[in-house]
């Protein structure tokens, strides 16, 4: 006896599951297990270092407030824009770990956004204004700052600091805390009606904050390096390679990874490639970490100081040691109005080797 076998039910059924909906692969949890560990441990080493540098920076011009240079002055305002970013990072660590979010107000969220680019501002800016000075002081021949000019110092910082408010005044209208996966994050929201915003802000950022200025310090440093390499001035040469091109690139190694993948973010995001599985989520990973990086030199300019300033280290171990040190005329040696005249440090000499006669007369005549 045979028993017919229909096996039509078994291939009739045609489902389909769909895996990358409902299923994580370890490799992206363990992605994200070290993005969520790795980020907020680099935001705190970055806000141990940058307080410990720029405190004993501030302690050092805390000693030297009645003689300050103009080159102090730019200092100072670059390590207040530094305390300002570092202030932050507290805030942007929580955000970044794994099992928290944006739990904080949304004003609070629209002062960090702006704060992050301020910062970013300031550093080039003033950068700029330094390099400027050495360009025109050695090439042309023509000082922007001296100290009978020390007035129009504080003009450019004051103009460094309101060009820098108005560049982030989308970051204060719409840097919002705003719900995003189920987390509440501060990111920028910008509505349908404005979607335009973006756009304007982003080329702002890249036109007027990097590309611009970027431009400028290249200018201004090739010419400066061309002009020292045919000349005799040994002590102008040495400066501007020791201390000035190392800051300025150690700025640009920090900020230019971010800006990079923020002009990638702003191509993408005007394109809106639809064959692109998730160009959001990886571009936004990389923000995260080139941001973290970009922060770094708020922790590393002090350093630089400390290593290439030798009057700011003998200042800086004499404040460790609760000594008092006569503060030197130039702590920095970026040469913004601090060289003198050669006639009038020959008779500067002349004079130095009168006094030291006449002392030596006095101590045998007594």
């Amino acid at each position: 006896m045979s028993m017919p076998v229909e096996l039509d039910g078994l291939f009739r059924t045609n489902t389909t599951y769909d895996y990358d909906d409902n299923y994580e692969y370890k490799d992206d949890l363990d992605a994200r297990g070290s993005k969520t560990v790795l980020i907020p441990l680099l935001y705190y080493v970055e806000l141990v270092i940058g307080l410990l540098g720029n405190g004993l920076l501030l302690a050092v011009l805390a000693q030297k407030r009645r003689s300050w240079s103009i080159s102090d002055t730019f200092v100072i305002h670059l390590c207040v824009a530094d305390v300002l970013l570092l202030a932050t990072l507290p805030f942007w660590a929580a955000q970044a770990t794994q099992h928290c979010e944006w739990c904080f107000s949304g004003f609070l969220c629209k002062i960090c956004g702006a704060v992050f680019n301020i910062n970013f501002y300031c550093g080039i800016l003033l950068l700029g204004c330094i390099c400027l000075d050495r360009y025109l002081s050695i090439v042309h021949v023509n000082r922007l700052y001296s100290q009978n000019k020390h007035r129009l110092v504080h003009v450019s910082c004051l103009l460094v600091w309101i060009l820098s408010l108005i560049l982030t005044i989308p970051d204060w209208i719409f840097a919002i805390a705003t719900k995003e996966s189920e987390k509440t994050l501060c990111a920028h929201k910008y509505p349908q009606s404005a979607t335009d915003w973006q756009l304007v802000s982003r080329l702002l950022h890249h036109m007027v904050g990097f590309l611009m200025p970027t431009a400028a310090l290249v200018m201004c440093c090739s010419c400066v390096l061309l002009r020292l390499q045919s000349s005799t001035k040994g002590i102008q040469k040495q400066r501007f390679s020791a201390v000035i091109l190392p800051l300025v690139a150690v700025f640009f190694l920090c900020w230019m990874p971010y800006n990079i993948t923020l002009i990638v973010d702003t191509i993408r995001s005007s394109s809106k490639e639809p064959n692109d599985r998730n160009p959001e989520g990886s571009l936004k990973t990389a923000l995260m970490v080139t941001s973290g990086l970009g922060c770094a030199h708020a922790c590393l300019r002090p350093l630089l100081y400390l290593a290439l300033c030798l009057n700011f280290r003998k200042q800086t171990l004499a404040v460790l040691k609760c000594a008092t040190l006569k503060p030197a005329t130039s702590l920095w040696e970026l040469g913004v109005s601090e060289e003198v005249p050669s006639d009038q440090s020959h008779e500067g000499k002349e004079m130095g080797e009168m006094m030291s006669v006449d002392q030596a007369q006095s101590t045998q005549c007594a």
